[in-house]
């Protein structure tokens, strides 16, 4: 193909071979020279080439001059007797087949206006191919998708190799048809097992790129009918599958568990767990089954724990999961590290969820209310404003645990029964110890914490106070507040007041100086 240099030139010499591919099938093997430009190293030609396909394969389409269903070898067809009409045919749809594989190519290009433009191209002819199929449906009614193309979308979003994550943030806007979201769940299924299979270990990058696009499924929380489909259908047939939200469930299960079999790097157990309880476990069709992740996950320890008490939660209250050793394991969790964890406000909400039941045996909270209290003594005050008015809670809730401040026929104590280092709040001797940590903070150099901790030395108020707004108070927060309050209008600076300009009549500058 001999044209002008430059991307204008081959956007001229492109239109030309397009026109005469469409307008003769004597000029098909100008096809070539169209594929070709797809090679070329100049991202601006390249993109031309990509528009020129999508303009001639979306008009073969439309105009039915490509084969429909299994598709023979080009050698076996192009040496046989069939007419020229079917030779036509199949070779064109040997064209069409090849420029499909260089686009999923361009999916990992350098530049991202070629691969923006190579995904709105294949997803172009995943529309036009539901709508002209180039496979035979096997009975009245059977729905059809193209699905090993649209598979092909999906691998290459999921590479290996390169970080797709703005290209996967284009491909949400699809995710919104109904029909395009549960084939994306099929495809993800199938390449995360394929390429877990292919790779001894598998590269973060791949990871990285399937929790994108996992966690980019969103499904409606009740059921209603699917019709926003991306591939048009003269109607809708109620044997689809594609149109129930049950399997839409079961997808999304099977999606899910997919990915967690596997092993997965740290940070992406954290994002996981983040958006388990809100995103993940309200879709499934089985929720019961995420119990053995959650649960390992809960007995890895720190971070992973906090995270993983949401998803439990959810379970233990919605779905009747019993775990014996649960408050054992929240109360293990209480160290001082859990005050300067990026997750306090979420486990500190959910620890006053698990801990609100007034069915919970005394010991237990007591437990709870006293490590809570052993740990405010070197908690940053932020931290201690809310965790204050937790501990003052869990008394009110709980009448048989006041008597770790109000003792008036107790022994004298030489020295505190509570173990801090016991595991087993039931062991950890806490009803018979006192809460003389917050006495301790009263004298809190901070006069707000002194205040809070000043709260026990009155009879609790009924009401429970609300430590919501606490959660995610910030040292910052709390440093601006100080920084806004007035002092006092007139503050004495000393006790004896000036005689002269610096203290003394008869200092030599006042021999010299005089005050006017």
């Amino acid at each position: 193909m001999e044209r002008d240099p430059g991307p204008e030139g081959a956007r001229r010499a492109l239109g030309r071979l397009l026109e005469a591919v469409l307008a003769s099938r004597g000029e098909a093997n100008a096809v070539f020279d169209i594929l070709a430009v797809l090679q070329s190293e100049d991202h601006e030609e390249t993109q031309e080439a990509v528009r020129a396909c999508s303009r001639l394969f979306g008009a073969l389409l439309e105009r039915g001059e490509l084969f429909v269903g299994r598709l023979p070898s080009e050698d076996s067809v192009m040496a046989g007797s069939q007419g020229a009409t079917r030779k036509y045919k199949v070779w064109m749809r040997h064209r069409y087949r090849s420029c499909c594989n260089r686009l999923q190519e361009l999916l990992a290009h350098p530049s991202f206006e070629v691969k923006e433009l190579a995904l709105s191209t294949l997803m172009k002819f995943v529309q036009l191919e539901g709508a002209y199929p180039l496979e035979k449906p096997k009975w009245d009614g059977y729905y059809l998708f193209p699905r090993q193309l649209f598979k092909a979308v999906v691998e290459g979003l999921l590479s290996p190799e390169d970080d797709c994550s703005l290209l996967l943030s284009r491909f949400q806007e699809y995710l919104e048809h109904d029909d395009i979201r549960y084939h994306t769940m099929r495809a993800a299924t199938d390449v995360v097992g394929r390429v877990a299979d292919r790779y001894p270990e598998v590269p973060l990058t791949f990871w990285n790129n399937t929790f994108t696009l996992l966690s980019a499924v969103s499904l409606p929380r009740q059921e209603c009918s699917f019709s926003t489909f991306y591939v048009k259908h003269v109607e809708l047939s109620s044997t689809w599958k594609v149109v129930h939200l049950k399997e839409h469930r079961k997808a999304f299960q099977l999606m899910w568990l997919g990915f967690l079999r596997h092993k997965l790097p740290l940070s992406l157990y954290k994002k996981v767990l983040v958006v388990m309880h809100d995103s993940i476990l309200p879709h499934l069709a089985q929720p019961s089954l995420m119990i053995d992740f959650l649960t390992r996950a809960y007995d890895v320890g720190g971070a992973i724990s906090l995270l993983a008490l949401n998803g439990l939660f959810v379970l233990i209250h919605q779905h009747n999961l019993e775990y014996p050793d649960f408050y054992r394991k929240l109360y293990g969790l209480l160290d001082p590290s859990v005050f300067h964890v990026k997750y306090r406000a979420r486990f500190f909400h959910l620890a006053d969820l698990f801990l609100s039941s007034s069915h919970l045996p005394a010991y237990l909270v007591a437990a709870f209310a006293k490590r809570l209290s052993r740990l405010a003594l070197t908690a940053p005050p932020e931290a201690l404003l809310m965790v204050l008015p937790f501990i003052c809670n869990l008394l009110r809730r709980h009448p048989a645990c006041r008597v770790l401040v109000h003792r008036p026929l107790g022994p004298e104590l030489d020295a505190d029964p509570y173990d801090p280092e016991e595991e087993d709040p039931a062991k950890s001797r806490a009803l018979e110890s006192s809460l003389w940590e917050l006495q301790a903070l009263q004298r809190h150099y901070h006069p707000e914490v002194s205040q809070a901790a000043s709260v026990i030395n009155q009879a609790l108020s009924v009401p429970e106070v609300s430590i919501a707004p606490l959660l995610d108070l910030t040292a910052f927060e709390v440093f601006e507040r100080d920084l806004k309050k007035k002092g006092q209008e007139s503050v004495p600076l000393e006790f004896i007041p000036a005689q002269g300009l610096l203290g003394r009549q008869d200092d030599l500058c006042a021999q010299h100086f005089t005050l006017s």
